[in-house]
């Protein structure tokens, strides 16, 4: 077993049950408590190696007796906890009960001050485990490769509640100031899928099994976007098979939560952004459902092989968007996946010889962070759907079904899955072996041969682009928005995006002061929409465009929008300066992880 991004000794022992007993205070922005670690040996050792990061431990108990331990450095991976356990043999089990509070500087936690949310009146906490942050919450064996189930007790302000990654068992007890919540998540998860949220949050529910928690002020409002939960979830239980995870509940984070969802079992957790108010960005929220088959269920064995989890997902929710809307929505979606998301990261987050555009990744001495883009999702789920237009749609849902049955519960690495796959097709063996393997697993840059797409919608796309671009300055003031608002709220996006990829800095700025005047472009409550002409804009280096480039970094912190921003932010002389020195002001209240991932962009 190997997995370079965590120290723990994970092929002497592993973890198969954790309980928490947790208090959350926030005036130190700390929680303190202890974890009871349910320790099984499978190879002979005398210690035991867990992940930490700026925990405090105060003593560590080996079934009522304390024990000697030691903490390390792990460099970019933390440090690393050595417990001496004495001599243990293949198949013993015993317990470590660690007493310990997280440090000043937890980077899975936000500690959110009142003013920093929507209501303004209670103070919030939630936490990002993925990919490598669960061990600054707690002592564990940070790895994908190891699942464990869990329970727990959070004691929090009796004016707040508490939800986990888990499900709710029983009422809440009060006592004194504090209300104590208890959970359960039977089934086994990676580490990366603890999660915790505490606030002030009402609740709707969508179906018996389904709900939406989010700040009193919002709620109505997630309640109107996400309205077809209880639909997408049946949609992808009749392509993959039962949902087992019991609920599936969301919660609307604050706008500092790093991504646009987190498939955390039992409640994912999204952005704010999503809010669009017509439900055009709701396609998240089929991604994270289909994560509770790929990648909760079934989980890459550790971040080399990410695309296991986000290929295969990003493959799923396609599907249901298909069933839900047509097939020709799921093709678009997917050729903006190619020609948008894979292209953009290579051309523009990489480049074409750069090792982190491979499908498989090599991590050795690597922050698994830095690899973060959207080149697993696009190019792996691209890699399905050539295998699906191989093999016959039929075929491979059948397979996708059988491929989960096989590893539910498991974790895995590339090499299993393509086993498997040549198992299951070994009748067409000869259409396999037509696949250049090596240059999509192990190849840097865009892949040679790509899926077959119905561009219906994308040439509606390209045409309104195209006559943008050509037409000169003096005839784009006769222009309307008839074309524009005729379009998806995908297919708006994608013309900003093939303006910026293909077209580059040749825009004048009186072309893009028009288009903005006539399409309200900088006032749209799309996110994906005025972060792509944000970027358009940046590139054409318009000036007008730097207050709203501005605004909109400091109001949200997700960082598939900051993190493109603030890179054309700092390239550029004229904003450089100011985005620097915003984005420093700005870092006390941005997620650890977004301020991290954005420090490195500014410029050496």
């Amino acid at each position: 077993m190997y997995d370079p991004s965590s120290s723990a000794n994970i092929s002497e022992a592993t973890i198969d049950h954790f309980s928490l007993n947790w208090t959350v205070d926030f005036c130190k922005c700390q929680i303190f408590g202890s974890v009871v670690l349910s320790v099984r040996i499978i190879k002979p050792t005398d210690k035991i190696i867990l992940d930490s990061r700026s925990l405090e431990i105060t003593n560590i108990k080996l079934d009522n007796e304390i024990v000697d331990y030691h903490v390390k450095n792990a460099d970019i991976l933390g440090e690393k906890i050595i417990i001496n356990v004495g001599k243990r043999n293949d198949g013993d089990k015993f317990n470590l009960t660690i007493i310990y509070n997280t440090g000043e500087k937890c980077s899975a936690l936000q500690f959110l001050k009142a003013e920093q949310t929507v209501t303004k009146t209670k103070p919030y906490l939630f936490s990002q485990c993925q990919a490598i942050y669960a061990r600054s919450i707690v002592p564990c064996m940070d790895t994908p490769s190891v699942k464990q189930s869990y329970d727990a007790v959070v004691a929090v302000p009796s004016d707040l509640i508490c939800l986990m990654s888990a499900v709710a068992v029983g009422q809440p007890e009060e006592i004194g100031k504090m209300m104590k919540y208890s959970f359960k998540q039977p089934i086994r998860i990676p580490s990366y899928l603890l999660a915790i949220v505490v606030g002030l949050m009402e609740r709707r529910d969508f179906s018996a099994r389904c709900a939406v928690w989010a700040e009193p002020t919002v709620i109505d409002k997630a309640f109107y976007e996400f309205a077809e939960t209880e639909k997408m979830l049946q949609t992808a239980e009749n392509l993959v098979g039962k949902y087992e995870w019991g609920r599936y509940d969301l919660v609307v984070l604050p706008s500092s939560f790093p991504f646009g969802g987190m498939e955390n079992p039992c409640l994912t957790f999204v952005t704010p952004t999503l809010l669009a108010g017509d439900r055009s960005a709701a396609y998240v929220i089929a991604h994270e459902i289909s994560h509770s088959w790929t990648g909760n269920l079934v989980s890459n064995a550790n971040w080399e092989h990410f695309w296991l989890n986000e290929g295969f997902t990003t493959f799923l929710e396609r599907k249901i968007i298909g069933k839900l809307k047509g097939e020709k929505e799921r093709q678009f979606e997917a050729q903006c996946g190619w020609e948008g998301h894979l292209m953009g990261a290579v051309k523009e987050q990489y480049s074409d010889d750069h090792p982190f555009t491979k499908l498989v990744l090599d991590l050795r001495n690597k922050d698994p962070e830095d690899a973060f883009s959207s080149i697993p999702y696009e190019k792996g789920s691209a890699l399905l759907m050539i295998l699906e237009q191989q093999l016959g749609a039929t075929p491979f849902n059948e397979f996708l079904k059988k491929y989960i049955e096989k590893f539910a519960q498991k974790s895995i690495v590339t090499d299993d899955w393509k086993v498997f796959l040549y198992e299951y097709f070994s009748d067409k063996k000869n259409i396999l072996d037509k696949i250049d393997w090596n240059n999509w697993l192990y190849d840097t840059g865009i892949p040679k041969t790509k899926p077959q797409f119905d561009d219906t919608a994308m040439r509606e796309v390209v045409a309104l682009a195209e006559e943008w671009a050509n037409m000169t300055d003096s005839e784009i003031m006769n222009i309307d928005n008839k074309k524009y608002l005729s379009l998806s709220a995908l297919q708006k996006e994608k013309v900003l995006s093939y303006l910026r990829l293909e077209k580059g800095s040749s825009l004048s700025h009186v072309k893009l002061a028009r288009l903005d005047e006539v399409n309200k472009l900088s006032k749209t409550g799309n996110c994906d929409i005025l972060s792509s002409w944000i970027q358009l804009c940046l590139k054409n280096y318009w000036k007008d465009i730097i207050p709203v480039a501005f605004d909109f970094v400091t109001q949200q912190g997700r960082i598939k929008y900051v993190r493109s921003i603030y890179r054309d932010l700092f390239q550029w002389s004229e904003s450089a300066g100011r985005a620097i020195e915003l984005f420093r002001k700005n870092a006390p209240s941005m997620h650890p992880i977004t301020v991290s991932i954005v420090a490195k962009l500014i410029p050496k």
